[in-house]
């Protein structure tokens, strides 16, 4: 072994040593984990100093840019494709598909009663969005609370405009009936570029990849006794729905926002004229489901007791 190859592997072993003490055991392996990976990279990529600096400049810049309306990091996060891998790795199956939270989530949606507009803009592309959030075993879970968030038919959201649109605009905190159903009115979303003014646009354009992604609305769905859900939908003949910047895009939350010319229809969902329709079911899991990791502990406790 030559001096640089034993050296470079007693920084690796030092710096795994660094963390022996730490009393938080998941703590420590995400160290080791990360320290493990990020010294490999260097070993098999070896950067030179101005490349290391560059980096280092690169990520001070994307903290930089991060504010109260704004997280670089997130989006930084979400084109790299961390974002969904995160929720990959974290998904149970059985229920909706979840996708990523997004930089434009904000903590606390206005309150809204089913049947309300989220839009307070007066857009011309008029939509009506019902939803029934149940469990994986088809039960409708009534008092769900579904905080939902979209842009504007222009591509934007109320945060990105302040001055042009109302805080809250495309956003609304709703709770589900008895039947587990909630419905609003708003206006079809647009396909929009991810903010490309800060240091991950450039990233983008150094790579000669495009920033858009497809039409969606944004929900988290939370029940008693049940997962939290992040997730979209998919507006199904938007553009880039197979490119979306974000990779956020599954099959199961692609759905048709059909054109309803029905005048009856239209006066029950106080609108007027021809209006786009999307009606879809959200399927949150139960906290522990049969088969699952915390459920199998539990009855293997249970059957050495």
């Amino acid at each position: 072994m030559t001096g640089t190859a034993a050296a470079e592997e007693s920084t690796t072993a030092d710096t795994l040593a660094s963390f022996e003490k730490t009393s938080d055991p998941r703590l420590k392996e995400l160290l080791e984990g990360l320290v493990l990976r990020l010294h490999g990279y260097v070993r098999e990529l070896r950067p030179t100093l101005e490349e290391w600096e560059r980096a280092v400049e690169f990520l001070t810049a994307v903290g930089q840019k991060c504010d109260n309306t704004r997280q670089e990091f997130i989006l930084l996060s979400d084109v790299l494709g961390v974002s969904m891998m995160v929720e990959t790795v974290n998904g149970h199956g059985g229920g909706t598909e979840s996708t990523v939270l997004g930089p434009f989530h904000v903590v606390e949606s206005p309150a809204r009663d089913s049947g309300d507009s989220i839009d307070l803009m007066g857009g011309g592309k008029l939509c009506v969005v019902s939803v029934r959030v149940t469990s994986t075993d088809g039960a409708p879970l009534a008092g769900a609370s579904v905080d939902v968030w979209q842009c504007t038919e222009e591509g934007f959201y109320d945060v990105q405009q302040p001055g042009v649109q109302p805080l809250g605009n495309g956003r609304g905190l709703f709770r589900t009936d008895g039947e587990g159903h909630l419905w609003f009115r708003t206006v079809v979303p647009s396909h929009y570029p991810i903010p490309t003014d800060g240091p991950v646009g450039e990233l983008l354009r150094a790579t000669e990849r495009h920033p858009y992604r497809p039409a969606h609305i944004h929900f988290i769905v939370a029940a008693d006794g049940h997962r939290p859900l992040t997730t979209h939908v998919f507006v199904a003949d938007s553009p880039h729905i197979d490119s979306d910047a974000v990779f956020a895009v599954k099959e199961s939350l692609v759905v048709d926002f059909g054109l309803v010319d029905d005048e009856e229809k239209a006066r029950r969902y106080g609108v007027t004229g021809p209006f786009r329709e999307a009606e879809f079911d959200i399927v949150v899991e139960p906290e522990s489901q049969p088969g699952s990791e915390p459920e199998r502990e539990r009855e293997s406790e249970e059957a050495g007791r």
